[in-house]
């Protein structure tokens, strides 16, 4: 069976970006600004975790591994999109595809975990202060991270296995720019019965469970903050969740609306300009809304820049 499909379909083509030839140029320049943006911007936050040392906290652990899974996130399929910009060629082998299917899953599933570790470390900073040294130890902050990148390489790996047991015999157009499960499924020849019932199960515990653990503990760090008589006590409970909520909302609300939410078979354009949303937008974002608006950020930052003036 799976040398049956290799021998059917060795590469499938991606129609890319819905955008019309004369305009190729322009976006090309654009998304690969953006791509860049969020390679150097998530690269100057670990760089600053590690060399400050009043950065060495839970929370700036957590966040050290968000900026890298975010340059890995989107290097998954920037790099691809900008070649097949670049050169007109919209050919991805299967064995491309495929991996390529499986890093996406992979790297967006761990953004889920990740960002639920830093909602249950603001749970605890807010609502149990006197014990957050206590709780939030460095055991459990590398218990946590693992158990992420555990589960996410289970679940990405459950996703892949199950595709390439698929036939792919005749249409081998991919209407996106990079391959999406849900749009090779499409392409199958096969039974997909079980393949979109794992997608609806696996992705319930780690996209949609992740997401209510995030929100029972906003909704305890509410109800806390509701008690704080004190204005510049809400002010500072607020100014360290704001980013992260920024941050949670524009992950689940574009994932959520994309996959729990599909349009319509003819509305394709819509779909790829979400993905888009996610898989390059919000990652460049995330250094700006959680990060270097952040007053620790931008003090490591000026010691830093100090530190190379003195020097020079």
């Amino acid at each position: 069976m799976r040398k049956d499909n290799q021998s059917s379909v060795s590469e499938f083509l991606l129609l890319g970006l819905p955008v019309r030839p004369e305009e190729q140029s322009m976006y090309y320049a654009v998304f690969l600004g953006m791509y860049l943006t969020t390679v150097l911007g998530n690269l100057l936050i670990i760089l600053l975790i590690r060399l400050d040392f009043c950065l060495h906290t839970p929370m700036y652990f957590f966040l050290s591994h968000l900026a890298l899974t975010d340059i890995s996130f989107s290097s998954v399929t920037a790099p691809k999109m900008l070649m097949n910009m670049l050169t007109k060629n919209q050919s991805i082998s299967y064995a491309g595809c495929i991996s390529q299917v499986y890093f996406f899953l992979f790297f967006g599933d761990l953004d889920s975990f990740l960002l639920t570790s830093m909602a249950y470390d603001r749970y605890v900073a807010i609502c149990h202060p006197l014990h957050y040294t206590t709780i939030m130890s460095q055991r459990l902050c590398f218990l946590l991270v693992i158990v992420s990148w555990a589960l996410s390489c289970a679940s990405a790996l459950v996703h892949t296995l199950l595709l390439v047991h698929l036939s792919f015999c005749g249409d081998n157009t991919i209407p996106h720019f990079f391959c999406d499960l849900s749009a090779l499924l499409k392409l199958s020849s096969s039974d997909t019965t079980v393949n979109d019932l794992v997608i609806l199960t696996v992705g319930s515990v780690v996209i949609m469970l992740p997401f209510i653990c995030i929100l029972v503990s906003y909704g305890h760090i509410g109800a806390t903050i509701l008690r704080v008589r004190s204005t510049n006590g809400i002010y500072k409970a607020l100014s360290t969740c704001g980013s992260h909520l920024s941050v949670v909302s524009l992950y689940y609300g574009a994932i959520i609306g994309l996959y729990f939410f599909p349009s319509s078979s003819n509305s394709n354009d819509k779909d790829v300009i979400v993905a888009v949303l996610y898989t390059l937008v919000t990652p460049m974002l995330n250094p700006f809304i959680y990060s270097l608006r952040n007053r620790d950020m931008k003090g490591a930052l000026g010691n830093i820049l100090s530190k190379g003036t003195r020097s020079s």
